[in-house]
């Protein structure tokens, strides 16, 4: 559903349709917990959703960030501290194991999307009529300077614990 709601999204920001877009990115990030809980709580995990979801966030949080630089909402920091990490990781991924690594999900790399997944909305509804209020933009900046450097904290685990996947599976 995540991998729909992507085009809409941009849809929606090039029809400068910024209330639209506000929701849904708020339906975005509602079906990524929603999808998750469902999944834990009634044991319906499946190989294919463990690699599928989190391509879904990553693909969705960097359409997002180059729509909003692209569109003028937010400064090229944010989608430099997204995009780069995340294709040290790919390439890194390729190289050692020649195709994706699985890893298990980190607290940190959740409070991150969390993080991302907040601050988006909010950054976006400076645009809509009623809700340009400075507290929002800053409120929204904070939450996405937190996300990035979550980001950045979740990349250096993740290609740490690739390479430690790697020595051991070459070890034995």
């Amino acid at each position: 559903m995540r991998f729909c709601g992507v085009p809409l999204f941009v849809l929606f920001i090039v029809q400068r349709n910024y209330s639209a877009a506000v929701v849904t990115l708020v339906l975005l990030g509602s079906t990524d917990w929603i999808d998750g809980y469902i999944a834990r709580r009634f044991d319906q995990v499946s190989s294919v959703g463990k690699w599928l979801d989190p391509v879904a966030d990553r693909t969705a949080l960097i359409v997002i960030a180059v729509t909003f630089v692209v569109d003028g909402i937010a400064p090229a920091w944010l989608v430099w501290s997204i995009v780069i990490p995340d294709a040290i990781l790919i390439i890194n991924a390729l190289i050692l194991f020649h195709g994706p690594v699985h890893l298990p999900v980190t607290t940190v790399g959740k409070i991150r999307t969390a993080l991302l997944l907040v601050g988006s909305p909010l950054l976006l509804l400076k645009r809509v009529e009623g809700f340009d209020q400075p507290w929002l933009t800053i409120t929204a900046n904070v939450l996405l300077i937190l996300g990035c450097v979550g980001h950045l904290i979740a990349f250096y685990g993740y290609f740490t614990a690739a390479h430690r996947k790697y020595r051991l599976e070459r070890s034995a």
